[in-house]
């Protein structure tokens, strides 16, 4: 009888999961919802601005949905632009492993501190690793955030509650402006 609920639990993961990544799917690369993301992320925390002015490139992506029952994910398209230009989008995906229980929504952007560093995103060698974990925005945070491995991440929660100890990895493809039509 344990087996058959393990089982029903991860089916029923697999399918929530699999449906919110469809959604997420058929939602377009939005540059104006990217803007708006930018603007929400300043007004939280002004000294973020240093990090626009001063990156090689960012991607925003203004909605992720994440959620698990112990086994998780999470999913979301953003916009990414070089030097203050768009030049394209990402898919994000995320799998986790662990103790977690609900779901949440929140923007994300990821800046790029150099050429290095924001090609192998574009080129879809990023993925990120252990050592690099988001700072939770909030006003005056982003003063003291720096580099790991040439990015910086912040996110913003926007609502939902999920409790979590997970271990799992983003994954990023790059979409040229091209492709995203």
């Amino acid at each position: 009888m344990r087996i058959k609920s393990l089982i029903v639990t991860f089916i029923t993961i697999g399918l929530c999961f699999s449906m919110q990544v469809n959604a997420q799917n058929k939602e377009k690369y939005d540059i104006k919802k990217a803007n708006k993301t930018i603007t929400e992320f300043k007004k939280a925390d002004n000294s973020l601005e240093t990090f626009f002015e001063n990156s090689f490139g960012y991607a925003v992506f203004p909605s992720i949905g994440k959620g698990g029952i112990g086994i998780g994910g999470a999913a979301g398209k953003g916009v990414v632009f070089k030097q203050g230009e768009m030049i394209g989008g990402s898919n994000m995906t995320q799998i986790t492993v662990g103790f977690q229980f609900g779901g949440q929504e929140y923007s994300e952007i990821i800046f790029f501190e150099d050429a290095d560093s924001f090609n192998r995103f574009i080129n879809n060698k990023y993925q990120f690793a252990a050592q690099v974990s988001a700072v939770a925005l909030k006003s005056g945070i982003s003063a003291d955030a720096s580099y790991t491995d040439g990015v910086a991440v912040f996110t913003q929660a926007k609502g939902g509650l999920m409790y979590e100890a997970s271990i799992g990895g983003q994954k990023f493809k790059f979409v040229s402006e091209n492709e995203m039509k």
